[in-house]
């Protein structure tokens, strides 16, 4: 992860325009030397989000929504951190400067996100004025494939006419190297697409990392897809195809749509069902599920193929949104018709209805199991109830466990003391694969905790700062990165009144600084409950230092070092600690 330089950050904080950013979201009217809009945030009839000319903030009266640029991008896209962070770099062209100068690797990403821009025009623009691209034109509009389709997501066409692309290249000077690490070159110098409809994909921010290319000939050499290898942009198993169109819609309604294929989510896409994603080139996996939660999804609907593949891809993608505690629905597709063909057929108010009916995986899942076998034989079907009982055993979530077994219970018909889960519940600490267990420090987490409360919420309740000057001090954090960001937050909020993340960023002093900043602005706030949980929190940083007062002084005793005059002394003060127990101090705004 990157950590920027302080000059670099201060540039993009003068660069940015608040106006021009949230206004290409949801829709502003000035309205003298303000702009209102309703809020994105909250329901309302009434616009009271509100953005003073020149001002770097918004803010809501109704649901006391402020914050900067950076937080707009985190609440209304769900961007991490440093995604707004490099968002906002882009938009207002701005070169961010890594301030930790390891030696760096490889070519730089924003050369390979040049290469493959170019590379997209260039494509368009070959499929609707060369010869060649004619043949594939005509392809396109024989699969219901229109005008408007084809621009919306930019689908090109790259001609059989050896090295086309580069020649096209070397006009914008752009190296050889650079069209090799974006995956349009190969090693021996050849165009890495020919004879083919282009697909672009996109990253969650919209911005192309790569192609999916389709063969509409038979006499194409190849297989019918041939996507763009892995490069430092490109990674199979993190791309969810379709999300830079859908993920302000999923965030909001928190329900997703997962396809198999390319063409599938983008048909559905355009056909109004702007919740739909699909893996890349590769099964549907456990970064894809995080990626999902980290929106907020809580319903998964699967709309894959009625086929071997497509049931088992059903299978084994619901047990993984299952297992996280995501309820999963499946659409009953008929045979042989995909959703593209299906919306092509039968249109999106009947895909709609599918929607509505679909099957909960644990139905679904005892109707597949059964298909082949005698539910009369009570071997049979012992054996049946045991292997779907043992997947659901494995799943993380206690409750999700318990429910479950009951439900199978009911489906079928097998008493529930039968099912009673005696295994341990699966419950285990989450880390990152770089992450060991001695690296787990409880003084960090809790005290993480607290800052992410502060730097997240402190727009919206202001009175928690208040809480945090009244109850803590930069002796109550034992960790030195979080002592120096927590000073650097009151001193910020005090001069501004507000929190504002990329002033933070600004202000801390170092490289370590910078990554805990932007790795603990990574998980979730339950805004609901963000007084009472921090609150909370303050309580378990003042017993966590009382309590080690109590055991300092009860070291002291047992070390054998003291008279007993001075023992006598420390077992008063212990006694007078014990009964002394902090209590948070509450601050109101008044």
């Amino acid at each position: 992860m990157p950590a920027f330089t302080k000059e670099s950050l201060e540039t993009l904080r003068q660069k940015i325009n608040l106006v021009d950013l949230i206004s290409s979201h949801i829709t502003l009217k000035k309205q003298g030397g303000f702009y209102r809009a309703r809020c994105p945030f909250h329901e309302e009839k009434t616009p009271s989000f509100v953005i003073q000319s020149n001002d770097s903030h918004y803010h809501c009266f109704g649901c006391q929504a402020h914050g900067d640029a950076i937080q707009f991008l985190m609440n209304y896209l769900k961007m991490s951190f440093v995604e707004a962070v490099e968002h906002l770099a882009e938009r207002f062209h701005v070169s961010l400067e890594q301030s930790n100068k390891v030696e760096e690797k490889g070519p730089s990403k924003l050369k390979l996100r040049e290469a493959l821009e170019k590379s997209c025009r260039f494509y368009q623009y070959m499929l609707f004025h060369s010869h060649e691209g004619q043949d594939a034109l005509s392809y396109l509009y024989s699969r219901g494939i229109d005008l408007e389709y084809i621009r919306m997501f930019q689908i090109g066409f790259a001609p059989k006419v050896p090295s086309a692309l580069q020649r096209y290249m070397r006009e914008f000077k752009i190296e050889e190297k650079d069209l090799k690490e974006a995956g349009l070159v190969t090693e021996n110098r050849r165009d890495f697409f020919s004879d083919r409809i282009m697909i672009p994909i996109t990253d969650a921010l919209g911005r192309i990392i790569g192609y999916s290319a389709r063969k509409f000939k038979e006499s194409t050499f190849g297989p019918k897809y041939i996507n763009t290898p892995e490069t430092p942009l490109f990674k199979k198993s993190k791309v969810l195809f379709g999300l830079s169109f859908c993920r302000k819609r999923i965030a909001k309604e928190k329900r997703v749509i997962i396809v198999e294929g390319q063409l599938d989510a983008l048909r559905l896409i355009y056909s109004g069902f702007q919740f739909t994603v699909a893996g890349q080139g590769t099964a549907f996996g456990n970064d894809h599920v995080q990626e999902l939660i980290n929106l907020g999804v809580k319903n998964v609907y699967l709309a894959m193929d009625a086929d071997k593949a497509g049931i088992e891809a059903s299978i084994k993608v619901g047990d993984l949104f299952q297992k996280e505690g995501i309820e999963v629905k499946r659409l009953a597709l008929p045979e042989g018709l995909d959703p593209d063909s299906f919306i092509k057929e039968k249109g999106p108010d009947l895909f709609e209805k599918l929607i509505n009916s679909a099957q909960d995986y644990l139905t679904f899942l005892i109707s597949e199991y059964s298909k082949n076998i005698n539910m009369q034989s009570p071997a049979h079907k012992a054996d049946l109830v045991q292997r779907i009982a043992s997947q659901i055993q494995k799943w993380d979530h206690p409750l999700m466990v318990h429910e479950s077994l009951r439900k199978l219970a009911r489906l079928t018909q097998t008493p529930e003391s039968m099912l009673a889960n005696k295994q341990t519940p699966n419950v285990h600490l989450k880390k990152s694969a770089n992450l060991s267990f001695s690296e787990v420090n409880a003084d960090r987490v809790l005290e993480a905790d607290l800052l992410r409360w502060l730097f997240l919420m402190a727009n919206t309740y202001p009175h928690i700062v208040k809480i945090a000057q009244e109850n803590l001090t930069k002796d109550h954090f034992k960790m030195s990165v979080c002592k120096n960001l927590f000073e650097s937050f009151i001193k910020n909020f005090q001069k501004q009144k507000a929190a504002d993340l990329l002033s933070i960023a600004i202000d801390t002093d170092g490289v370590e600084e910078q990554l805990f900043l932007a790795e603990m602005l990574q998980k979730k706030v339950d805004k609901e409950k963000a007084e009472n949980l921090f609150i909370d929190t303050v309580q378990k940083i003042l017993d966590r230092n009382w309590m080690e007062k109590r055991e300092e002084i009860k070291e002291r005793i047992l070390s054998g070092k003291c008279s007993e005059e001075e023992a006598l002394a420390l077992a008063k003060k212990f006694d007078e600690i014990k009964k002394q127990r902090p209590v948070v101090k509450i601050v109101n705004d008044e």
